[in-house]
């Protein structure tokens, strides 16, 4: 039965100074019902307030209108997306300040389990270990209510999948703002949409959320031929936008997968090596060329023994837990950093994009203007002359900020702004470092599809999942003992392969005869191949029951009133979920089976 809520905003406003909307309103009539294990995905543009949104629940922010109401005794925490560490000599000294601060063995049990010394000064802590600091502050306090504001930013690929794991545990409710799709499509049962001002509300994972936002932005569509032509053009470019970009980049990740059959023929079967070359005239194709480079500090060696050939158009990702030695390898490639042995050859005419985690090129007190066109009209996009506003149209800002002052804008508004900066200029080379921090998902999608058709070789280092496998066509993954894997494929390619080699790693039992050599198999088997076809469909309609039955058990009287109907709704989720999992895992073997016969 469902739950009556833990903590409800209704009828909230909310004035703020600037371009918002609603007359100045950013938030009006606005109603919030928290349960007590509600798993809330809060998704919206960059600047649509859903960070002063998750301040209005913790109490932070005073509203203008409505009302807050909490169960009394219920403990609201927030992991707030830039912690403020001013003043804390430790880590600890931060984690166990305020008068709402938890216990120090409560700290102290989580600090060991993600891996965090606390007694690190802030100043000389990286993002990731401040992060982590955070975390342990915020799940020591023993939440009825969590609030996580991009839990994943900084974090490693080990620190996230701890998260997760922790949170699948976890017995209260949690509200998360996260530009990363796998860690939102693991974890969330409803999603939350603040849009224009208002909070949509629908309960299905986020994973069912772009059908829903194609739902309700073709019901606009419909809504809007209704009106005036230059104010259908002004309300719903973005909306089209989305929608089109949605379909375009369907046709990019079909042309990524091309490439990655394409490399993968390229690489030798052990893949640690040295990516082999499929014609004769590579060689003239090379942008960056390692050869058995290596790499160490003191007595760990860090990089050992690694080459390999980039190529014009390669999109490589390099993944790895914090301190495997991404960065250095990257500094290597990118001939910043010279190897201890071995060399790195880089084009003649290779000129470098940089585009890091940093956003310290942005300066408060400049106007978007200053930052993009110098304080023109007029900008240069790689040889191409745009107007200011029609290039910030582009990059999803409305054209009335060209006057906006960088210190009014939204962390994820800044780094849209700086890629926005960086695509402009004329290069053939773009390094990205952590570029997914503070965007949101739309803006997500307008990066991919930037890299798509980008004409250069792009560098990524990332540990947004969704992000690498839907962009590049290399994955080099460090686990920090001096290998590198080189994967022709995303993050989840790497993910099997270390599972297999995992797998594969424990006593090896005294091995049979060998059976006689089976003929060269040169195409699947009927059933095979019928699978292969049919799998996709069944898949998406198993998603589409699995939708139904979740939105059906939503509903609140349910159990009181059809206590049997909510057991077999219940059993059937189950089994259509467990059903979905095992048609996936088929389908995902049949298609290297097929990728295999085709190499």
């Amino acid at each position: 039965m469902a739950q009556p809520p833990v903590l409800s905003l209704e009828g909230i406003g909310l004035q703020q100074g600037g371009l918002t909307v609603n007359d100045g309103w950013l938030f009006r009539d606005l109603d919030l019902h928290i349960g007590p294990r509600d798993r809330m995905a809060l998704i919206g543009r960059n600047g649509a307030g859903k960070t002063t949104l998750m301040k209005l629940i913790s109490g932070e922010v005073e509203m203008d209108r409505g009302k807050r109401v909490i169960v009394p005794g219920t403990r609201v925490v927030t992991l707030e997306q830039e912690p403020d560490f001013s003043g804390c000599a430790t880590l600890m000294d931060y984690a166990l300040g305020g008068d709402d601060a938890p216990q120090r063995f409560e700290v102290e049990a989580i600090a060991d389990q993600i891996g965090i010394d606390m007694t690190r000064d802030p100043k000389a802590a990286s993002g990731g270990e401040k992060r982590r600091a955070a975390i342990a502050r915020a799940l020591a306090s023993e939440p009825d209510v969590l609030l996580l504001d991009e839990p994943t930013n900084h974090l490693d690929l080990s620190a996230i999948d701890w998260l997760e794991d922790w949170l699948n545990r976890y017995t209260g409710a949690f509200v998360t703002i996260s530009h990363d799709r796998t860690f939102l499509t693991r974890l969330t049962r409803t999603t939350l949409w603040l849009d224009r001002g208002a909070l949509r509300r629908k309960e299905v994972g986020f994973g069912g959320y772009e059908a829903w936002e194609d739902q309700v932005y073709a019901e606009e569509a419909r809504a809007a031929e209704r009106l005036d032509a230059r104010l259908k053009l002004e309300a719903h470019w973005l909306q089209r936008g989305v929608t089109a970009r949605r379909k375009r980049n369907q046709g990019r990740l079909e042309k990524l997968w091309e490439m990655r059959a394409a490399r993968a023929a390229m690489i030798n079967p052990q893949g640690t090596a040295k990516m082999q070359l499929a014609a004769d005239d590579s060689k003239t194709k090379s942008v960056i060329t390692a050869e058995h480079i290596t790499k160490a500090y003191g007595d760990r060696t860090v990089i050992k023994d690694f080459s390999l050939r980039i190529q014009r158009g390669d999109r490589i990702g390099i993944v790895g837990g914090n301190g495997a030695g991404k960065t250095t390898l990257l500094k290597m490639l990118t001939g910043e950093l010279e190897p201890d042995s071995g060399e790195v050859i880089l084009a003649k005419n290779l000129s470098g994009v940089m585009i890091d985690q940093q956003r310290s090129l942005l300066s408060d007190e400049k106007s978007v203007r200053d930052v993009l066109a110098e304080g023109g009209d007029w900008i240069d996009v790689r040889g191409v002359r745009k107007h200011i506003q029609g290039y910030l149209k582009e990059f999803l800002f409305d054209p009335g900020l060209v006057e906006a002052k960088i210190g009014t804008l939204s962390g994820g508004e800044r780094s849209r702004l700086l890629l926005a900066r960086e695509f402009a200029r004329t290069s053939n080379l773009l390094v990205l470092d952590e570029p997914t921090n503070d965007l949101d998902l739309e803006t997500l999608d307008l990066l991919q599809e930037v890299i798509a058709d980008y004409d250069g070789t792009v560098l990524i280092v990332s540990h947004d999942r969704d992000f690498l496998d839907r962009t590049v066509t290399v994955t080099l993954g460090l686990d920090g003992s001096g290998t590198v894997d080189i994967i022709a494929g995303g993050y989840a390619d790497w993910e099997r392969k270390r599972k297999d080699r995992t797998q594969n790693s424990g006593p090896k039992k005294a091995a049979p005869p060998p059976p006689p050599p089976p003929q060269k198999k040169v195409k699947l088997s009927y059933k095979d191949q019928r699978d292969y076809d049919l799998l996709p469909g069944r898949i998406e309609a198993l998603e589409g029951e699995i939708a139904v039955n979740e939105e059906a058990l939503a509903d609140p009287d349910l159990y009181s009133a059809d206590p049997k109907k909510f057991a077999a709704l219940t059993a059937k989720l189950e089994k259509l979920r467990a059903e979905k999992d095992a048609a996936e895992e088929r389908w995902l073997e049949l298609a290297e089976e097929v990728e295999a016969l085709e190499g």
